[in-house]
């Protein structure tokens, strides 16, 4: 039976400069979508997928990230005196008493394949999640325990992925499988007409730790970066990966409108803003 995967990578090293000057003091990862940050989002479905080890990649800039997961007696204790219980108990829930955070610094901005790569002391030999919370994925269960069940069936590494338009292929890594979704190819971000088929991965992995050795061989490529698509690419040679299509909505929340219509659709699912919203003009 394979592993159970108790760890989970966050790649929030990237500075976020589409959404300056927002982010010039602020990660893109605590952008909140109505009330909770991006960040926050990810760990919750990260947790309900089993995870328990949390491995955070990031900058010197990103110093709020461990802030928010960190406790904050003074708060706490000035919620509690004035009586907000409710608030309270949200600030005491961001994670689990059983959940721990590992944070590592990725001193150069070489690319997700190296973030991936700085994980290794935290994860060890054993199969872990990568998880971008620039994409938001809203479902009943979440991406990540989908992919755990997956995983749980036969214990090959497994790709989150969905069809995009064929003029966007270069924005993506774009993958070619098999009719049982065995990977035969992947592309790093290929022109329309290069690319395999319109299969593209989204954010989320479920990765059995050979990919560490592909990745400490893995040369620079597209962008100038260290592409965890090459080392993907190079794992196939050895391992099957499978492609995996998810139940739910992905919002691509790296760019401002995939950002606003996570926001007004998470708000028009809370009963409490729906009503307030429904009554705009033009809603």
């Amino acid at each position: 039976m394979p592993a159970k995967v108790r760890t989970a990578v966050f790649p929030v090293a990237g500075r976020g400069t589409r959404f300056l000057p927002a982010t010039k003091a602020v990660p893109k990862e605590l952008l909140p979508i109505v009330d909770r940050p991006l960040i926050q989002y990810a760990v919750e479905e990260a947790v309900e997928a089993g995870a328990t080890r949390l491995v955070f990649i990031t900058h010197s800039s990103k110093r709020a990230i461990e802030d928010h997961f960190d406790m904050d007696p003074e708060l706490e204790r000035a919620l509690a005196e004035s009586g907000k219980t409710e608030l309270l108990d949200s600030l005491r829930g961001l994670l689990p008493k059983e959940a721990s955070c590992v944070y590592i610094r990725q001193g150069e901005p070489l690319g997700l394949g190296h973030a991936v790569l700085c994980a290794l002391p935290a994860v060890g030999d054993e199969p872990f999640f990568v998880h971008l919370p620039d994409d938001l994925i809203r479902a009943d269960t979440g991406c990540l325990a989908q992919m755990a069940a997956e995983f749980a069936g036969h214990g090959d590494s497994v790709i989150a992925v969905e069809e995009v338009p064929r003029e966007k292929t270069g924005s993506y890594g774009i993958v070619a499988v098999d009719d049982e979704l065995r990977l035969q190819q992947i592309v790093e971000k290929p022109a329309p007409d290069q690319a395999p088929s319109t299969l593209a991965v989204v954010g989320r992995y479920l990765l059995t730790p050979g990919v560490f050795a592909k990745l400490q061989t893995t040369g620079r490529g597209a962008g100038g970066e260290i592409q965890l698509t090459d080392a993907i690419a190079d794992l196939l040679v050895d391992q099957t990966v499978r492609a995996y299509r998810f139940a739910g909505t992905r919002y691509d929340c790296g760019n401002k409108l995939g950002y606003v219509q996570a926001n007004i659709d998470y708000a028009l699912a809370d009963p409490e803003l729906a009503a307030g919203l429904r009554g705009l003009p033009g809603t």
